[in-house]
């Protein structure tokens, strides 16, 4: 079940599934060679996401992409990130800080490149890692959530070649604040990057 969930989900936020494509159970299960019973599971799992609709007798459609619901997700992301990234600071251990420096060193090169599909998976990597630091799992399970829905807008518009080197010299002011152990500075980082993708 997790393979299919994952696998899906992937192709979504990447829009390998195409916002507003429609799809059947068993063209998926014959793509990604996984029986009928955990990709009809997965797909329930990824509705409760809000990633995909069930549409009866016409199969699965993948969720459009909205303007109005991208800057609301960033809207409640603002409120909770900041205020996380205050307990992140505070609670971080070594491994998930270094955790963090590796990250910003190898998006380094995609960042060159403009590997769009490589920075948004490394771009979950970093939130994702920010999140459970805080030591609070329901907030962290929701922030994936949030992120992951607002993984294909990003995937989709922020394809502004500095925006890629923005995000990286942001990310490096948030790591350089956790590792200071400076609440303010870290809410203050992460407050200018996602104001910056809500204004792309």
């Amino acid at each position: 079940l997790d393979r299919a969930y994952n696998e899906i989900k992937y192709r979504i936020i990447t829009c390998r599934y195409r916002p507003g494509e429609v799809l059947s159970e068993a063209s998926i299960s014959t793509e990604l060679k996984i029986g009928r019973t955990p990709i009809h599971q997965a797909i329930h799992r990824l509705m409760m996401d809000d990633l995909i609709s069930i549409l009866p007798r016409k199969g699965v459609m993948v969720r459009p992409v909205s303007i109005d619901e991208a800057m609301e997700i960033i809207g409640v992301r603002l409120i909770t990130e900041c205020y996380f990234t205050r307990f992140t600071a505070e609670r971080a251990d070594e491994s998930e800080l270094q955790r963090l420096q590796e990250i910003l060193d190898a998006s380094e090169q995609p960042t060159k490149t403009r590997d769009v599909e490589r920075l948004m998976l490394l771009d979950r990597e970093f939130h994702d890692t920010l999140a459970r630091a805080a030591r609070n799992k329901v907030l962290a399970d929701t922030l994936r959530n949030l992120h992951e829905r607002s993984l294909r807008f990003w995937f989709i518009s922020l394809r502004d070649p500095d925006h890629h080197h923005r995000v990286l010299a942001q990310h490096r002011a948030i790591v350089e604040a956790l590792k200071s152990r400076k609440p303010e500075a870290a809410e203050r980082a992460i407050h200018s990057s996602l104001l910056d993708v809500s204004i792309e």
